[in-house]
């Protein structure tokens, strides 16, 4: 068998461009032992994301054999990954006039670190730095380098 006839045989685990919403990430299931990707273990939790988001302790279960620090580390990649999401329907109502500031309370406001000089930012702005900060972090070669 030629290359091209082994790779038919497996199913096409992307998304190609012009994918209807019904049809995204929808593909025969897995399990970790099969997956056979450089990013296996981030395929495998969100596989068990769509599979069923409100069952939280089939997500969280690791499989056998799994590094506890490296699934630990890949379920916080998958945490700014969503996160991220929600920050994009937020900018519709979390607008710089509405929310000008990053507030706890009245009398705590939040310094945005990510300036050159700790500074107020709007809540919003202050959602996406702190969220790129810690993308960046988890993403660094330097910090990850097995990533």
């Amino acid at each position: 068998m030629t290359d091209l006839q082994i790779n038919t045989r497996l199913p096409l685990r992307r998304n190609r461009p012009g994918t209807k919403a019904k049809d995204w990430c929808h593909w025969p299931e897995e399990t970790s032992e099969n997956m056979d990707s450089l990013y296996h273990i981030q395929q495998y939790i969100q596989q068990s994301i769509r599979r069923n988001p409100s069952d939280v302790d089939f997500i969280l279960q690791a499989p056998d054999q799994q590094d506890e620090g490296v699934w630990k580390y890949e379920h916080l990649r998958q945490f700014c990954l969503e996160l991220n999401d929600l920050t994009v329907l937020l900018q519709k109502e979390c607008l710089p006039e509405t929310c000008s500031q990053m507030t706890a309370t009245e009398q705590w406001i939040f310094l945005c670190a990510a300036h050159k000089n700790p500074k107020e930012c709007p809540a919003i702005d202050y959602t996406r730095h702190t969220l790129d900060g810690a993308a960046s972090l988890l993403n660094s070669n330097k910090y990850f380098p097995s990533r």
